[in-house]
């Protein structure tokens, strides 16, 4: 299985990694099939993505998309933040193995998790 080095990087080197106490909102989501898990807490400030922080459990590819998405919420106002996709997430990463896919999709969900409870 061969990861890109941006993905090593995320994940050697995880960024906004630990618990944000003036959330807005967060999200805890789990892959029961590979065991891993992302909690997410994100505070929003005029309408953007103030600031976003995870705690992760899993592969090293969990880890980087985990904390990749974190980075591309940063800044993002709340609508082009729900759009994020997995695809997204994987291809700025330098893509991921067809197996590891669904680490994305854990980023992804967590997301839309943690927005929609701002509804």
């Amino acid at each position: 299985m061969t990861y890109s080095d941006k993905l090593l990087d995320y994940f050697e080197n995880p960024r906004c990694v630990g618990e944000l106490e003036d959330a807005d909102a967060t999200a805890e989501v789990h892959n029961p099939v590979c065991g891993d898990t992302l909690k997410l807490w994100v505070r929003v400030a005029d309408g953007k993505v103030a600031d976003a922080r995870f705690k992760a459990q899993g592969c090293p590819a969990a880890i980087a998309t985990s904390s990749f998405a974190t980075e591309m919420l940063i800044g993002q106002d709340l609508d082009s933040a729900r759009r994020i996709t997995r695809e997204q997430i994987a291809d700025a990463l330098g893509g991921l193995p067809a197996s590891k896919i669904h680490c994305s999709v854990l980023a992804s969900d967590a997301i839309r998790a943690a927005l929609d409870g701002l509804r």
